[in-house]
């Protein structure tokens, strides 16, 4: 299959379904830098170390780096995307369901960002692809249970790993920096959550970005008439495009969404906000080296918790945490059955 950006260009001029496919992807891309991407800077901003408009140019920048370098080094998470689910041997069908898919995306995403929720795109992008397969396959044969392991385990690691590392990480700072002079390590802490943050936002690229360039991949390969992407390596410009995308959805911000994640849910301090960021950051890396898709939501304000956690889990807010769960619960049936009633009705349209 010809992957070059000229080729790419013929196809997208030549298939309407395609063009659409395209711009829905890049559509989703830029509400997760403009929905997700906040979770990455939001204790950055809340613990003063840096301002709002300053840490989501930041976090643009690393989003951007983060999608592009990791994809070269290692795009397992890409890979896991693009063989979870079959969508059958009618490629021109399944284009227009994997069309179906990312709008359910875009109407779950956006609706929840609307009342400053923080959503799992990584889950929305996830149901949307299985309701769509299920719908094509009439059935769950065109879930692949493998990948779809993945993805269960990812779940279960995003939790637990994230507070574990989360309390981990800030009991032994507080424990090393125990007789410190508070004033110096405060100084410390506040160029080091900036480290954090941008090691953050470099991951949020490294495992979103990813996701969606498997998406968008799948979708190349449907319009060539070929059913799957495996032994294909993604291109480069497929790489900047997504991260090009992303980065700019970022520097829109989410203000909403930062006063949830690093204000309403736990109160933190500079040493805080470090320990919860190192602790995501890491978790993240972890996974995307072993291509688990994991929520970088879901990980970030579990490592948050643990963080809250060492001083006393009362200082936990677990309205905003029972908020944030249930509308995690909520994505897989909601977003796969939006997507699995758009996927019958585009192809019974089109």
């Amino acid at each position: 299959m010809d992957v070059s950006f000229m080729s790419f260009l013929q196809s997208v001029t030549s298939s309407p379904v395609l063009l659409i496919t395209v711009l829905l992807t890049l559509g989703v891309i830029f509400v997760n830098g403009w929905t997700d991407a906040p979770n990455a800077i939001a204790t950055c901003i809340t613990t003063r170390c840096m301002s709002t408009r300053s840490a989501i140019w930041m976090s643009a920048i690393f989003n951007f780096l983060g999608v592009f370098v990791m994809t070269q080094i290692n795009s397992s998470v890409a890979s896991t995307i693009s063989n979870m689910v079959d969508f059958g041997g009618n490629t021109r069908e399944a284009l227009i369901a994997l069309c179906a898919a990312l709008f359910s995306i875009v109407v779950y995403s956006v609706g929840a960002s609307y009342f400053g929720i923080p959503t799992s795109e990584s889950h929305s992008l996830i149901a949307g692809l299985s309701g769509a397969a299920i719908a094509i396959q009439n059935g769950i044969g065109g879930i692949n249970m493998d990948e779809w392991a993945k993805v269960l385990y990812g779940l279960v690691l995003s939790l637990i790993l994230g507070f574990a590392t989360g309390w981990v990480v800030c009991k032994v700072v507080s424990l090393v920096c125990y007789r410190m002079d508070r004033r110096k390590t405060n100084r410390f802490f506040r160029g080091a959550q900036i480290f954090g943050a941008a090691a953050m936002s470099f991951m949020h690229g490294a495992q979103d970005g990813q996701k969606f360039i498997g998406v968008l991949f799948l979708g190349i390969a449907f319009s060539n008439g070929q059913g799957s992407v495996s032994g294909i390596s993604i291109p480069v410009w497929l790489m900047l495009v997504c991260s090009v995308v992303m980065a700019a959805g970022t520097s829109v911000g989410g203000e909403k969404i930062i006063k949830s994640v690093g204000m309403d849910m736990v109160k933190l301090e500079k040493y805080q906000g470090f320990s919860a960021d190192l602790s995501a950051a890491f978790c993240l890396l972890y996974s995307s080296l072993f291509g688990i898709p994991v929520s970088t939501t879901h990980t970030k304000t579990s490592a948050i918790m643990g963080v809250g956690a060492v001083k006393r889990l009362s200082s936990i807010n677990l309205g905003v945490v029972k908020e944030m769960v249930l509308t995690w619960i909520f994505t897989f049936p909601g977003c796969g059955l939006i997507s699995f009633i758009m996927a019958k009705l585009f192809i019974t349209i089109f």
